[in-house]
């Protein structure tokens, strides 16, 4: 009995809370710590906290921490956060922000509390470039940039990029020119103590000197006039394409006129430039770099750690921003989501960047990210906490985020919900219960906290709930209907012209619309108003169609009633019914070849059930024509697979395979490299008969090595595979 009674008083204990309603925050004066934390907590309940109980503490001798660390303890007679630094003080704080229990007249935090805790990554950090092409930041006043940056910081990021130059056009939505923000973002960072940095490309030929010359005057006025300059970014690539024997003197022209230090990126270099770049470093040294920074197309990072004297910095540049034709491409998505969400749609992807972040951060001294926008605010929070912390869980981060931003009671609610919403862009779409559970999930959620409604990050996690399903419920009407529409293409009772125009009639009842479609609008009009986010180039001026512009695809088939309208024009030309009619039957039995062969659509997991993916390649979605292609979807999809599987083949009859999609197809049958004739847009090739003898078939590509003077989008891929019987 005894024993159990103490466990009871330890309980007890532990959930003792101290009650910071009545307290107020003492600091040295001038402290932007404290000011950050009476305004925080003040927007989360209300309260104007005054007297004393919370301190915080400058002091350099605090021991078992670095310069970036801090102590918070907290017990019935107050609350203590120390730090050597005042940007430490700032990590304590967002600490206790993610610790106490609020809500409006309500501020309490468990006792007792005691932390130590110090920053595992040097370098921490997001670009927030203000620029045309962002989808969000572009329309921001300079209170919506201070109030980001602090948010940042308070979840543990010392470094801010910006971009200063680079994509000349004037945003219709910009508050301040450019020239003007840029000093105000340095003028943040220096208020917040951490660092500011700038990605800065050089997308001219540097052999033309007057270019060069102008690029440098002009970048030495923006120093002079810049608060704060901490780092100096130059990609050696996307853009910049320049040889490494004129990149690394112009970084030195650069140096020389910044104290800031410089970094390189070796993007698209070929090996024999990578190793002059690596090289041209080991053989001088120079003081002013200060590392190498590793991205897309980047050589590993374990590589270039390895090629760079341990003097010298690895940062890593991940790309948090895109979906899509990225360096980290959604694993197994859908085409629908492809098609309608772009490259840079709300993306919170916990889980996964918390696996890519602890797959790189042991050879880096930490990153700074590429981002577009606020659309990848999770993934930007998910970094950050893993740049101090690598050890904690994704779930762990989410309630951290929840209870940060939107509520303590019901963060762990909310944080399954956002690891939900991940789950909902794995594998085919149709197949996913998850989606409908998801969106229920949100909508309990939004109806118990109806004060949120109001808050962008809410917003933003509410339209990927209800967008999410939305696509699915369509995409599962719309094929539906191109079922239907087939089956009246092969209907012998109708002449050509008049299956045509019952299919079209058919296949036209779309889209889906009612009350999940007026809450994409509402919200996505909301999101416009509460942090400019533009999900419409023609309503809210997003700079293109694939940088978040998903109410402009709300509507766009997810079957292939566009094809089909220009197939059918062309067949009305046709001069016989006969000729009409055998088109339209290969239009109907497109991915039904008849008994006995097999169709797959390739990069479309849902589609395409004899395909093996390979980690050399994944998906391409193409998105062409500004994402409006009235191409067939079939088409739109492609990819290298490792190989494709046949099983209970019949060794008595005969077969041809049949590729369909651009440029080369280079086909192996059971490893043996077989011939094929070119028939309009397909290649056709015989299955010779000894491959059949065990009723298995494996097909298998090799990727054409001659297309590297190709532009990527003109080289060979595949599409589509049909093993036809052809007896």
């Amino acid at each position: 009995m005894s024993a159990i009674f103490c466990l009871a008083i330890c309980a007890a204990s532990a959930l003792a809370a101290i009650d910071l309603s009545r307290m107020g925050v003492t600091a040295q004066p001038g402290s932007v710590a404290r000011t950050v934390l009476l305004e925080e907590l003040k927007k989360r309940t209300g309260l104007e906290l005054n007297g004393v109980g919370i301190s915080l503490l400058l002091n350099p001798d605090e021991l078992d921490i670095n310069e970036e660390g801090y102590s918070l303890k907290g017990s019935p007679q107050g609350i203590t956060i120390a730090a050597r630094t005042e940007r430490g003080l700032l990590y304590g704080v967002g600490a206790l922000l993610r610790q106490v229990d609020w809500a409006p007249g309500k501020l309490s935090i468990p006792s007792p509390l005691s932390i130590k805790s110090s920053p595992s990554s040097k370098i921490r950090g997001h670009q927030l470039g203000y620029r045309a092409a962002a989808n969000s930041w572009d329309a921001w006043t300079v209170a919506q940039y201070d109030q980001y940056i602090r948010d940042l910081v308070l979840f543990g990021v010392n470094a801010i990029e910006n971009i200063p130059f680079q994509d000349e056009r004037i945003a219709p939505l910009m508050k301040l020119s450019r020239r003007e923000m840029n000093r105000e973002i340095s003028r943040i960072c220096k208020k917040y103590n951490i660092e500011y940095w700038i990605w800065l490309p050089a997308d001219f030929e540097l052999k033309e000197e007057h270019k060069r010359a102008t690029f440098l005057k002009r970048f030495e006025e923006m120093v002079a006039e810049t608060p704060q300059l901490d780092g100096v970014f130059v990609p050696g690539g996307d853009p910049g394409d320049n040889p490494p024997e004129l990149v690394m003197p112009f970084l030195a022209d650069l140096a020389a006129r910044t104290p800031a230090k410089i970094w390189l990126s070796l993007q698209g270099f070929r090996r024999e430039k990578e190793d002059y770049a690596y090289k041209w470093i080991n053989d001088n040294r120079p003081k002013w770099l200060g590392g190498l920074v590793a991205g897309p197309s980047s050589p590993p990072p374990g590589r270039s750690r390895e090629r760079l004297p341990r003097e010298y910095g690895l940062r890593l540049y991940p790309d948090l921003t895109h979906n899509k034709i990225c360096q980290y491409q959604v694993p197994n998505l859908d085409q629908a989501i492809a098609l309608t969400l772009g490259r840079e749609a709300i993306n919170p992807r916990p889980a996964e960047f918390a696996r890519i972040h602890n797959q790189f951060v042991g050879t880096s001294t930490g990153f700074i990210s590429y981002s577009d926008g606020v659309h990848d605010d999770v993934n930007k929070i998910v970094f950050s906490a893993l740049g101090w912390n690598p050890a904690q869980t994704p779930r762990s981060i989410m309630i951290d985020y929840a209870r940060t931003y939107f509520s303590s009671n019901q963060a762990e609610e909310i944080a399954d919900a956002i690891l939900a919403l991940e789950r909902n862009w794995r594998g085919p779409l149709i197949d996913n219960g998850n989606v409908e559970a998801t969106f229920l999930l949100w909508d309990k959620l939004a109806a118990s906290l109806p004060n949120l409604n109001t808050n962008w990050r809410w917003q933003m996690l509410q339209l990927r709930a209800v967008y999410d399903t939305f696509v699915r419920r369509r995409q599962i009407h719309e094929r539906s209907l191109e079922a239907k529409a087939n089956t009246i293409l092969l209907r012998k009772d109708l002449s050509p012209d008049k299956a045509m125009d019952l299919a079209l009639t058919t296949i036209g009842q779309w889209p889906l619309g009612g009350h999940l479609r007026d809450r994409i609008v509402d919200l996505c009009e909301q999101l416009f108003q509460s942090i400019g986010l533009q999900t419409s180039v023609t309503k809210y001026q997003a700079s293109g169609t694939e940088r978040g512009a998903v109410l402009d695809f709300v509507d766009y088939p997810l079957n292939n009633r566009y094809w089909l309208e220009d197939q059918f024009r062309q067949i009305r030309d046709l001069p016989t019914e006969d000729a009409k009619r055998t088109r339209l039957t290969e239009i109907a039995t497109w991915e039904s070849p008849g008994p006995g062969s097999f169709y797959d659509d390739i990069g479309n997991e849902g589609r395409a059930p004899h395909t093996e993916m390979d980690d050399r390649d994944e998906p391409m979605f193409w998105w062409l024509d500004q994402g409006m292609s009235r191409l067939r979807l079939s088409s739109q999809t492609t990819m290298w697979p490792k190989r494709l599987s046949y099983e209970g083949i019949d060794p008595t009859a005969t077969y041809k395979v049949k590729t369909g999609g651009q440029g080369k197809s280079l086909l192996s049958i059971d490893g043996q490299p077989v011939t094929g004739q070119k028939k309009d847009d397909f290649f056709e090739f015989d299955v010779p008969p000894e491959a059949l003898a065990d009723g298995r078939l494996e097909l298998t590509w090799e990727i054409p090595k001659d297309e590297s003077h190709l532009n990527w989008r003109q080289r060979s891929r595949l599409a589509e595979v049909w093993l036809i019987r052809k007896n």
